[in-house]
Formats: structure tokens, C-alpha cells, sequence
């Protein structure tokens, strides 16, 4: 902020008032700094945005777990399709973020959709058994997207994930 003089005409003389403000210049600069900030902090929201969507579309997969994992502690072998675990059409399961939910020996496909943001929309997230072979007892794990299995697990189906990493949880990305 800067003083100005400036000049008033009082009674029939000059006189010579300080008066306190911003200049054009000053107001600019700041202006600018507020949009250079606001241009950062947008992508991060966004990313957020569609991370959120992707945590929430996900509880839509336990629909599926369950008949998956209850026909391998029957069986010792895994759904082949939607019909096979019980499930109607993949067409038929859907949410608000996910018009699809597909079965594939085992495996579950969510595929975005609906009201899902446009980064996600069309794209799939797997959700893959893992079992210990010879041992039906132990309760399925299921790792989602390219993350590895716990040891001595062994992954069935195939991941279709194509959702880019950077939106998928952690615990869904591959480990290092």
C-alpha cells in the first residue's frame, strides 16, 4: 500500500490530504497469485474426486465375493460367469458410479459408468480370488487390480483393470 497526496480544493485554497489504498498494480499481483494457487490445487481435486468415486463403486464387488467364495469352500472351484455365482446379467448390477458387474471365473469386473466421472467411465477395475489350493478352509482373499497376493496365495482370473494408477487406492496398485 502506498500514501498518495492529493490535492483537494477546501475554501478557496489548496490543501493537501493523505489518502491510503492498493494500487492497480498491487491488486493485479495478488489477483494473479490467487488463480496461479487455484490452477495448482484443481487437478488434486479432481484426482480426488474420481479416487472417491472409485472407494465408493467398490462396495458394489462384495455383491459377488460372497457367492464366489462360498462355491470355492463347496467346490474348490470358482464361478465361471454371472449365472454360475448366482448373479443376475451383468448388465443388471449396477450402482449409481458402475453399470456393470461382470463374473469371470472368479474374477469380478466393475465397469464404470452411469453417473461415474468422465476419467472413469468405460473403464474396469478387477477384483481377483486368491485361495490356497489345497486348502479350502482358508477364506479367500481378494486382491484388486495389479496388487500381488499374500503368500503362498495364488491368484485366479485375469485383471482387466484399466483405470489409470494414479486414481486406484493403494492397495490396489502393484507393489514395488
Amino acid at each position: 500500500a502506498q500514501w498518495r497526496v492529493v490535492a483537494a480544493r477546501t475554501g478557496g485554497g489548496m490543501s493537501r490530504v493523505a489518502q491510503r489504498g492498493f494500487t492497480l498494480i498491487e491488486l493485479m499481483m495478488v489477483l494473479a497469485v490467487v488463480a496461479i494457487l487455484a490452477m495448482i490445487a484443481m487437478p488434486n481435486l479432481q484426482d480426488r474426486m474420481v479416487r472417491d468415486q472409485i472407494v465408493e463403486a467398490v462396495r458394489l464387488a462384495d455383491v459377488a465375493k460372497e457367492p464366489i467364495a462360498f462355491a470355492w469352500k463347496l467346490t474348490r472351484s470358482l464361478p465361471a460367469d454371472n449365472a454360475a455365482a448366482g448373479l443376475p446379467a451383468p448388465d443388471r448390477v449396477v450402482s449409481n458410479l458402475v453399470s456393470a458387474v461382470t463374473v469371470e471365473n472368479g474374477a469380478i469386473h466393475l465397469t464404470f459408468g452411469n453417473r461415474a466421472s468422465a476419467a472413469l467411465r468405460g473403464k474396469i477395475l478387477s477384483f481377483r480370488p486368491a485361495v490356497i489350493d489345497d486348502a479350502q478352509v482358508v477364506p479367500v482373499a481378494w486382491v484388486c487390480a495389479s496388487a500381488s497376493a499374500p503368500p503362498p496365495m495364488t491368484i485366479h482370473g485375469s485383471n482387466r483393470t484399466d483405470v489409470p494408477a494414479r486414481y486406484l487406492p493403494l492397495n490396489c496398485r502393484a507393489s514395488p
